[in-house]
């Protein structure tokens, strides 16, 4: 019984509420697509034009994502370099090159190229509030079962 709770106690501390997420892309064309259509309908009058037919077969390319922008100073992320996964405190950036330093190795220095970087999957630090329900329930549950067996 003992080693259990043990068990149990180590896991639910090794947990963490935050998690890297990768922030969602605005789709421009799909932005542009959803506000004819609000025009289309406040404007009931107004018949469909070519280019309102033609813009959902049309595809526009993705904006391009600005790295730098994304990696602003003191951000905590998980980034893609060449096929490997850093998790990294951003320090600066100097031309065209990000100067980091890992998230428990302040000491050592990471130097990569914007071009190195894939911009896609740049996931930031943020805090996770279903996995922190959760954990308050299995505290509270955990808590419960306690007292439970005390009084027992």
């Amino acid at each position: 019984m003992q080693k259990y709770l043990y068990f149990i106690i180590i896991s639910c501390s090794l947990v963490s509420c935050y998690t890297y997420q990768v922030k969602k892309q605005v789709d421009p064309a799909a932005d542009q697509q959803e506000s004819k259509k609000g025009a289309f309908v406040a404007n009931n009058t107004s018949a469909p034009t070519k280019t309102d037919s033609q813009s959902p077969n049309s595809q526009q390319a993705p904006a391009p994502i600005n790295v730098k922008e994304k990696l602003a100073a003191n951000k905590n992320v998980k980034i893609d370099v060449d096929g490997k996964t850093y998790k990294v405190i951003v320090d600066r950036w100097e031309s065209d090159s990000l100067v980091a330093h890992p998230v428990h190795n302040p000491k050592k220095i990471l130097k990569f190229h914007k071009n190195q970087i894939n911009s896609e999957k740049i996931a930031e630090k943020r805090f996770s509030q279903p996995i922190a329900d959760i954990i308050t329930i299995v505290a509270y549950a955990g808590i419960g079962v306690a007292i439970w067996a005390l009084v027992r």
